[in-house]
């Protein structure tokens, strides 16, 4: 037996290209399983209606408040930049200060805007603290329709009925 065409002891080229053949055949001859990726509901919703209220979660990731503090931050990390730069270009002109100790002057202003406005943050969120109040007694259908117009001057119209 030559060694050259076996790919296994004792089965030679000719039968596992046969076997991997029939291998390949069984494989291709099973059926494909097929599995469903979505679903449609045709019902028709109601035209119109008393239909129960639904709640609908909320699908912001971060509050309100956090983004607002965000956006402040940037505000006061963009402020306090322009600050120093000034502050650089002013004393460049007057001797040869280094960026680094023009950094070290404006460091502190950075931290007392960061702390600032942090502390208003924490004040705001404080102040918007939610209440459950629990009511007993009968309970009487209104609705309450409102209009508002206008941009900057709006003005606010609720009809209750």
């Amino acid at each position: 037996m030559d060694s050259l065409h076996t790919t296994q002891p004792g089965m030679p080229e000719s039968e596992a290209a046969a076997e991997a053949r029939r291998l390949i055949d069984d494989w291709a001859a099973r059926p494909v399983r097929h599995h469903p990726t979505s679903i449609r509901d045709d019902t028709e919703p109601p035209a119109f209606g008393t239909t129960p209220p639904v709640r609908q979660e909320d699908p912001r990731i971060v509050p309100a408040w956090a983004a607002g503090i965000a956006v402040a931050s940037i505000g006061v990390g963009a402020g306090i930049t322009g600050i120093g730069c000034g502050a650089w270009l002013v004393l460049q002109g007057l001797s040869s200060v280094t960026l680094t100790g023009v950094l070290m002057v404006t460091l502190p202003l950075a931290g007392l805007a960061m702390a600032a406005t942090a502390i208003g943050g924490a004040i705001s969120k404080a102040r918007a603290a939610v209440t459950k109040n629990v009511f007993e007694g009968p309970v009487h259908h209104t609705e309450v329709h409102s209009t508002t117009r206008g941009a900057f001057f709006a003005r606010t119209r609720n009809e209750i009925r």
